[in-house]
């Protein structure tokens, strides 16, 4: 008598699980900042401490620390990966960043929260405009505002990053009727041992992202398969994920539709503070939003509450309670105008792109209309050659800092979304009077 066959197993290397264990984005990421200090700065790998002093040194004025931080991450796991030394620990290294931080130290840039109040309204003629589609049979209208009132609602409600809405999958979905949803991610950036988390969606009795996430996933037919994906001009369901990049402009776009004021400041973190900041000013203490929403520690949750600081302000309307004003004896001049605001001015850019495809061709004509796009259009630019390599770009800021500053998130901008195209990106830039230069 023969046994029964066992299906064979594919063997997995050491690598392939260390892979595994990675993050997406965090792979992505490690990837860019290595090609970023061997192809755009020149380095060699594996690096020394002054090497990689040096590589920061380059960068400190027209980089965020943001940025540096995230490409040491990258050169350590390399050498770490590869069984060198890992020169990013060496005190020169980080004097130098210290010294950056110290010289170029500037605010941290944050999207502008989403309030309720202004949910509301977006809610509102989100129903409105899902009716009118229904009415005039326009189904790619009706898919769209459907999907992204079920994004918009369930990334507000539950405090989900951008990255976690998009890779989120019909099946880990679970209705439970009369209380809401159980949603599994079986990976996210607070769980560092890839265990998996399953998050609890209430039932709301407005605004409710039950409610929304069912009926776009009704109206879609969606059975398997990523939670969000994109819709073309005819009202077809494509089988991908919506694409990373694309979250903001969906965000933007309802948010402008719903006539908020401010649309281009919202990103997809504007819900994850929204929600933040709408429960902190509702009562909720940092252990309860820290369970609610994933946090682990109480510096994360901080940076996304922006509430008033009513203890503070109590105490001080205490304390001036019990020292009134003095009645001035003589009469005071009057107040003096209050200035105007400083008005932009423009700045004249020269900027040459060049992209090189690391898969495809494709790819880098890809990464090029969509930086051409999104970065470039933003600031007038005009082509000055056929092959569209050489740019002039009318920068509106208010001094030559916040010009710095605006070329620097522009020229992340171009490498991000390059690298998401399988691109690599070689850019550098130049103000008319040369005094200023970014790359």
């Amino acid at each position: 008598m023969t046994s029964p066959s066992v299906p064979e197993v594919p063997v997995r290397s050491v690598a392939d699980y260390v892979e595994a264990g990675t993050r997406d984005n965090t792979q992505k990421s490690y990837a860019a900042g290595v090609r970023h200090f061997e192809e755009t700065w020149g380095g060699l790998l594996p690096a020394t401490a002054q090497r990689v002093a040096e590589y920061l040194a380059a960068y400190g004025a027209t980089q965020s620390l943001n940025t540096l931080r995230s490409r040491l991450a990258a050169l350590a796991h390399w050498h770490q990966s590869h069984g060198f030394a890992d020169p990013t620990r060496h005190t020169l290294v980080r004097q130098t960043l210290k010294g950056i931080r110290a010289v170029h130290n500037v605010q941290e840039r944050r999207a502008d929260p989403l309030q309720l109040r202004d949910l509301t309204v977006l809610d509102a003629w989100m129903a409105n405009a899902i009716a009118a589609a229904d009415g005039c049979g326009d189904r790619a209208m009706g898919l769209r505002v459907r999907r992204d009132r079920a994004l918009i609602l369930l990334g507000f409600w539950k405090g989900f990053r951008g990255d976690e809405l998009l890779r989120l999958r019909v099946d880990q979905v679970t209705v439970i009727p009369a209380q809401g949803m159980l949603i599994y991610l079986p990976r996210s950036k607070g769980d560092r041992l890839a265990a998996g988390v399953t998050h609890r969606v209430p039932a709301l009795s407005r605004l409710c992202p039950v409610t929304a996430v069912e009926a776009w996933r009704e109206a879609a037919h969606l059975t398997d398969g990523p939670l969000f994906r994109a819709i073309d001009a005819h009202g077809t369901v494509r089988a991908g994920a919506l694409h990373a990049n694309s979250l903001i402009g969906v965000l933007r776009r309802a948010f402008a539709r719903a006539g908020l004021a401010g649309a281009a400041q919202y990103t997809g973190h504007s819900l994850r503070r929204g929600f933040a900041g709408w429960a902190s000013g509702s009562g909720w203490d940092a252990k309860a939003l820290m369970e609610y929403v994933g946090w682990k520690d109480i510096q994360s949750a901080m940076r996304y509450v922006d509430t008033p600081d009513a203890f503070g302000q109590s105490r001080i309307e205490q304390g001036l309670a019990q020292h009134p004003p003095a009645v001035p004896s003589l009469a005071l001049p009057p107040p003096s105008a209050v200035p105007e605001p400083t008005p932009d001015r423009t700045f004249v850019v020269s900027l040459v792109l060049r992209l090189a495809a690391s898969r495809s061709r494709r790819g880098a004509a890809q990464a090029h209309r969509a930086i051409e796009f999104v970065c470039l259009q933003r600031h007038a630019a005009v082509a000055q050659d056929a092959a569209r390599t050489a740019y002039v770009l009318t920068v509106a800021a208010t001094d030559e800092l916040a010009l710095s500053e605006t070329m620097a998130t522009l020229m992340e901008d171009i490498h991000r979304i390059a690298d998401n195209h399988g691109a690599v990106a070689d850019t550098v830039a130049q103000h008319d009077d040369g005094r200023l230069r970014w790359d």
